[in-house]
């Protein structure tokens, strides 16, 4: 079958992207592995949403989502999904507008940090879409809030519900940490007012009674498997995150000053990349489908149906500047971005999937679960979902035994449906407005 989605121009600068893709389309797979049948949480929905049609997003959307400071495969995902290419110089950093690109919505699904190996071009690759006037829509994903939680830890007053913020961050953070200290710090005299190594590990690190404290500071924010949890990962994270500091070659002292240049780039109005979680938005509805990073829950399926996302987005960023960190990383809120349905997690119950439902929300769109064969389409509580995590930064990849870097996007679209476009699948993957509305109908 010839391809449902726009040919990207055959330009050299093009010639690798186009002989890692798909060349036919065929139609979206129903088995085990693709769409899942079996509702997790077994229900009776009122007749009324069965009636229900899935209404499509007013222009395309293409959904790139956790690119993970692999700006090589973002770019690349950009141009084979129609919307950019490359027209005059090669590398990063020279794309231009498709038709297509002008008037599709162009949604970044988060995770745009951590794990490498560019986060800085990533960050630049962005905003260069803002440049060219592109409809950019930017969300909040659970990397991305880590290293804001980080900087904000340090920056506020200590105490048992922030102080392990920074090193909760993990050795995912440390790639971001050693491009920021070479690029701006390293033929500076960065150390003149930076304190001793001792000092600067107690300014970083928990202290020693944090795991004592933490349980009782937690309880009746989360539930006893998210206590666990977290501190169960903060006791591994406090043993090994001066280790990978120190394999990456920075020292605390480094690390420590490095974080002080991360607040002003990233914290201060004057700062390179202050726009970056300004910008960022919790979740954006189009139509019947809700673009997010993770995942819902009850609470948050009560804000959306009696408030709205524009409400939702507007407490996101209210909460990041009035609340302690603790009670809205630990919040519903931040369950959007960082929810896998787990014990774990604040729940998603028969309660909070009626409150969807009447929202208008019947398809969630989200990144945060990363797959090694395309998309997924699969129902969750109920609720359909599109898995859109397709693995694309190379440091994942090379881990998961996966080649070079990862290129794909979904594409929504009324007249075409549901593209799954990958790198890592033989086939670009297509479902219908039609098979969709099947699928919806099946999940309720």
């Amino acid at each position: 079958m010839s391809s449902p989605i726009p040919v990207i121009s055959p330009r050299l600068n093009h010639t690798d992207i186009i002989a890692r893709l798909p060349s036919e389309w065929t139609a979206w797979p129903r088995d085990a592995s693709s769409v899942n049948s079996h509702v997790l949480t077994a229900y009776k929905t009122p007749p009324r949403f069965k009636k229900d049609k899935l209404r499509w997003p007013k222009r395309s959307v293409v959904f790139i989502s956790d690119p993970h400071a692999d700006a090589q495969a973002f770019e690349a995902s950009l141009i084979a999904a129609g919307v950019a290419e490359r027209k005059k110089k090669a590398g990063l950093g020279h794309l231009t507008l498709t038709k297509k690109g002008k008037k599709s919505e162009i949604i970044v699904g988060g995770d745009c940090l951590d794990k490498g190996p560019s986060n800085l071009e990533l960050l630049r690759s962005v905003k260069q879409l803002y440049k060219l006037k592109a409809r950019v829509t930017l969300l909040a994903g659970n990397h991305d809030l880590r290293l804001l939680m980080g900087l904000l830890a340090l920056a506020r007053k200590k105490d048992v519900g922030n102080q392990h913020f920074f090193v909760r961050m993990g050795k995912k953070v440390v790639p971001l940490f050693r491009e920021v200290f070479d690029e701006y710090l390293a033929d500076t005299k960065w150390d003149q007012k930076i304190p001793d190594e001792d000092t600067c590990r107690q300014l970083l690190f928990p202290g020693d009674d944090w795991f004592k404290e933490f349980p009782f500071h937690a309880a009746g924010f989360l539930t006893s498997e998210g206590i666990d949890r977290e501190v169960r990962k903060m006791e591994s994270k406090n043993h090994s995150f001066e280790k990978h500091c120190h394999a990456a070659g920075l020292s605390l002292r480094q690390v420590y000053a490095t974080s002080l240049k991360c607040q002003q780039l990233f914290l201060h109005k004057k700062g390179e990349f202050h726009w970056f979680f300004r910008k960022m938005a919790l979740v954006a509805k189009r139509g019947s489908f809700l673009f997010l990073h993770a995942g819902l829950d009850d609470s948050m399926g009560e804000i959306l149906l009696k408030s709205g996302t524009k409400y939702a987005n507007k407490a996101f960023h209210r909460n990041l500047k009035r609340r302690d960190l603790f009670s809205f990383y630990y919040s519903s809120i931040a369950n959007t971005f960082r929810t896998k349905y787990r014990d774990a997690d604040l729940p998603l119950t028969v309660r909070g999937v009626d409150a969807i439902h009447k929202a208008g929300i019947h398809v969630v769109v989200q990144g945060h679960i990363n797959r090694q064969q395309g998309q997924r389409v699969t129902i969750k509580k109920g609720l359909v979902h599109v898995e859109a995590d397709i693995t694309l930064d190379c440091h994942s990849r090379k881990a998961e035994g996966l080649d070079s870097y990862g290129i794909g996007a979904t594409l929504i679209d009324k007249k075409v449906g549901i593209v799954g476009l990958s790198c890592d699948y033989p086939t670009v993957k297509v479902m219908t407005a039609d098979e969709l509305q099947d699928i919806y109908v099946e999940s309720v």
